[in-house]
Parts: structure tokens; C-alpha cells; sequence
């Protein structure tokens, strides 16, 4: 396996086409990023890639571009096998959100090149998808479920696709598709092109890796555990029943031009978008048990800013690419570090800045211990807070993730000290670190299927900063599509 770095300034550097390069002028982007400049030269050359880059990083561009050339060559060369607008390219991806929005990039990209190509996923009606396959399509992006139906059914002819695309193959792993795609795998010709792209590289990935790739070029340009720099993480202690109100005054006494809340549950992102609409925020839920028809509209009017926040469950956390989400708001704390991660991913995207905030309760501090331990670093505790516990609560210092790493003691305890609902946020005791603060810790009941030991400090808040530079300086999947 080798391993390839490059200075690649400008896609006009890496060997694309005219048609191409019309293309992305044409959606303002100039700079090629980072997977972008290390992946397109081999994905030309027709070798096989395995990428290691988290969301945001321009993966959708970075196979995208290079795949639609190719296949613009062979048909403009009469290769591609005589039967026009076959399947010739197959990207598969974990969700039907990240599905759609890499089908839209193809059409952006290739808009001067004759080729066409369809989106498929399950949620929906099959006869759009059927008779779109029937009319012909060079490339089809599929979530695994409905395509395996699909080709079971006759209906889509795999047969000679020349490039697969793997893409999120960890999310694809921890939503049970490995079956599914070892079972598309042996519908595809032996002789294609692979590329597999992956945020982590767990045991089961590399396997896999190793099964399908042949001499692979390996592009990796962003480890899983660190955290977009541009992305100001702070963190509330707050007790679960206050979440509602903390959530309502922040949204209104911040500049957040384009939010995203996250819930654990399905039930809970319903019940926070009520409670952001009676309070006069427009907001709408995500989450699995919308129809496909209703989480499209959502997702329609959140890039349109109405509403101007969108509560979502994990599905949005990899596969959503929206500009300009200006605030990530964690309204539970997530289990899984690596989920903390991919949310706040999503602000800060093609070169803009963005804060990200995290909402935990005493229950879920163990996590939040967990998410500083992965990230390596600590996250910023915000004490200007509108509420507060209605008993005595004690204060307890603890070390930093920096000074437990380099054996540095925690100072003493403070005194505890009282507080009541309604109180300003001067009233908030906190002690000031070199490296411990102490901050009121109120609780209740939690319900979750794990927990782990407690939490953390790092960046100041950023009040919904707008574009840094001009629409020019834009990248190609680092803000619309991966």
C-alpha cells in the first residue's frame, strides 16, 4: 500500500477536464481540499484508494470529479461497452440523506457531460427508481437495503459497473450493511475499480479493506480524534429538566443564523421541537420515523432557513452537508465519543468557523470524560447560565484532560454555595483554573443504556460568525456535499 501527499494549489493542477472545471467554477469552488488533491490523481489513473477522512473534509468531490471524467473518456472514446447509460459506477452510503446529496453533487459536477444517474434508497415507492434505472443510468448512489431488493428483483443490472465507491464504511459497519454489501460485492464484475472511504479504521473495516482493494493508494488527512480546529466547543452543566428552558435562551440571546440540535431519541427530538415552537423558534424534528417525503421537506426548509434550526437524531450526524451551520448544539450528550465528533462536523465546513455546544447533566458527564479523552483536549465551561438547580449542590474541581495526562494534582474544593431558579449568571460560582474550575453539577434521573465516568474544558463561543472570504475560496464537498 502507498501513501501519497501533494501541493496541489488549484484543480486545474490535478488533470481534470474542461467540462469539469466549467462545472466547478460554475458552484464557486477554486481551492481543491486536502483528500481532494491526494485522491483525484490516483482515482484518474484508475487505481484503487482507500481514504481515511472524516465529514466535511470534500470526500463526495474528491470520487466524484475523477469518476465522471472517466466515464465521460470512455463514452466519448466509444468504450463503455455499446448499451448507453449503463451502470457503470456504484457509490453506496449508510443513509438516504447522505445518498441524495451525493447524487446531487454528480449532477452539479457533471452537468457538462453526457451521463446520467439516479439515487436509490428505501422509505419511498420503488417506480420512481425502477423506471429511472429502465431509461438508463452510468451511475447509481444506493443505500444497500433497496438496492439488493432491486437487483433481486431484476431490476437493476450490476454487471458492469467499473468503479464501486464505498463511502462512511464505519457507519455503513455499525448499521448492519456488511452483509448487504458483501452480497452486492459478488453481483460486480472481479475487475473494477475500488475506493473506500472511512472516518475510522476499526478491525472489520481494514478486513474488508483488505478483501476488495488491490494495491490501494491510502489518502488520510484527518485522524477520527481530532476535532475541527475552526469549531469553538464549550459545554453548560445544567439538570436534565432545565435543558428546554437553557435550550430556548440560547437560541434566542445568540446570532445563530442556521442551528442543529441533537437528541438521543426519536421521541426527544419531537418533543424539543414543540417546545422550541411554543416558545416562538421556528424548528422543525429528523428522525427516522419521518417518512422520507417529510424529512426531504425539512431538510428543504433548514437550508433555507425556515425553520432556522433543525432537531435531529444521529441519522443527520453523517449525513447531513449543509453551508453555513453557523451553531451544533448537543442537547444530549452522545455515548459514543466518535458521534460527538461527527456532529460538531457539521459547522465549520469550507473554511467558515463555528461553535459548538454540548447541554450535560450530571448523568452524562462520564461521556463528556470520554469525548475530552478522544478529542485530547479540554472544552470550555460556560457559566452564564439562566438556570439552576433548586437545591444545594455541591462543587468539585477536576483536573483538566491536559494536567491528568502530564500527573498534575487538582487544587482543592471550594465551598458550596446555593442557588435558585431565576438567579443571574454573576451568581454562577465558578473557580477559575490553571487547569481545574469548578462549576455547579445539578442532576436527575437519566435514562440511558450506558453510562461511563465524568467530564470537562476548551474554546470560547462564536455567536454565529458568518463567511470568512469570498464565495471563490469555497471548496467542492466541504460544505454541500461530502
Amino acid at each position: 500500500m502507498s501513501v501519497l501527499s501533494t501541493g496541489v494549489s488549484s484543480f486545474s493542477d490535478l488533470g481534470l477536464s474542461e467540462a469539469l472545471l466549467k462545472s466547478l467554477t460554475g458552484e464557486g469552488y477554486t481551492v481543491p481540499t486536502p483528500i481532494q488533491a491526494k485522491a483525484i490523481p490516483p482515482v484518474l489513473a484508475g487505481r484503487d484508494v482507500l481514504g481515511c477522512a472524516q465529514t466535511g473534509t470534500g470526500k463526495t468531490a474528491a470520487f466524484a470529479l475523477p469518476m465522471i471524467q472517466r466515464m465521460a473518456k470512455q463514452k466519448g472514446s466509444g468504450g463503455g461497452g455499446g448499451a448507453p447509460h449503463r451502470v457503470r459506477a456504484l457509490i453506496l452510503t449508510p443513509t438516504r440523506e447522505l445518498a441524495s446529496q451525493i447524487a446531487d453533487s454528480f449532477k452539479a459536477y457533471g452537468k457538462h457531460n453526457d451521463l446520467r444517474g439516479t439515487v436509490i434508497f428505501g422509505g419511498v415507492s420503488q417506480h420512481w427508481q425502477e423506471k429511472a434505472l429502465r431509461a438508463g443510468a452510468d451511475w447509481v448512489v444506493a443505500t444497500p437495503g433497496r438496492l439488493l431488493d432491486l437487483v433481486q428483483q431484476g431490476i437493476c443490472d450490476l454487471r458492469h459497473v467499473e468503479t464501486l465507491v464505498l463511502d462512511e464504511a464505519d457507519h455503513m459497519l455499525d448499521m448492519g450493511f456488511i452483509h448487504d454489501i458483501r452480497r452486492i460485492i459478488t453481483k460486480l464484475p472481479a475487475a473494477r475499480q475500488n475506493l473506500l472511504f472511512s472516518a475510522t479504521m476499526p478491525k472489520e473495516i481494514r478486513e474488508l479493506a483488505n478483501s476488495i482493494l488491490k494495491n490501494p493508494v491510502s489518502v488520510e488527512v484527518t485522524r477520527v480524534a481530532s476535532t475541527v480546529e475552526a469549531v469553538s466547543q464549550s459545554v453548560y452543566f445544567v439538570d436534565k429538566r432545565h435543558k428546554p428552558t437553557l435550550l430556548a435562551h440560547y437560541l434566542n440571546d445568540n446570532a445563530i443564523s442556521r442551528a442543529l440540535v441533537f437528541t438521543r431519541t426519536k421521541h426527544g427530538a419531537d418533543k424539543v421541537a414543540r417546545h422550541l415552537c411554543k416558545a416562538g423558534i421556528r424548528a422543525e424534528a429528523i428522525h427516522g420515523n419521518k417518512n422520507q417525503n417529510a424529512r426531504m421537506r425539512a431538510i428543504a426548509a433548514f437550508k433555507s432557513s425556515n425553520p432556522p434550526v433543525l432537531v435531529a437524531t444521529d441519522i443527520a450526524a453523517r449525513g447531513l452537508d449543509i453551508d453555513e451551520v453557523s451553531h451544533v448544539i448537543n442537547y444530549d450528550v452522545p455515548n459514543i465519543p466518535e458521534t460527538y465528533v461527527h456532529r460538531i462536523g457539521r459547522t465549520a465546513r469550507a473554511g467558515l468557523t463555528g461553535d459548538a455546544v454540548s447541554f450535560c447533566d450530571r448523568e452524562e458527564r462520564g461521556w463528556l470524560k470520554s469525548i475530552e479523552k478522544l478529542t485530547r483536549r479540554t472544552i470550555t465551561v460556560k457559566t452564564d447560565h439562566p438556570v439552576y438547580p433548586e437545591h444545594e449542590e455541591k462543587l468539585e474541581f477536576r483536573p483538566s484532560f491536559h494536567e491528568a495526562r502530564n500527573g498534575h494534582s487538582a487544587p482543592a474544593k471550594p465551598q458550596a454555595q446555593r442557588h435558585t431558579v431565576g438567579q443571574g449568571a454573576g451568581h454562577h460560582a465558578t473557580s477559575h483554573r490553571g487547569g481545574g474550575m469548578a462549576v455547579a453539577a445539578p442532576s436527575r434521573d437519566y435514562s440511558s443504556a450506558h453510562s461511563r465516568g465524568p467530564r470537562p474544558g476548551g474554546n470560547n463561543s462564536f455567536h454565529g460568525q458568518k463567511r470568512q472570504g469570498g464565495r471563490g475560496a469555497r471548496r467542492p464537498g466541504g460544505g454541500r456535499s461530502r
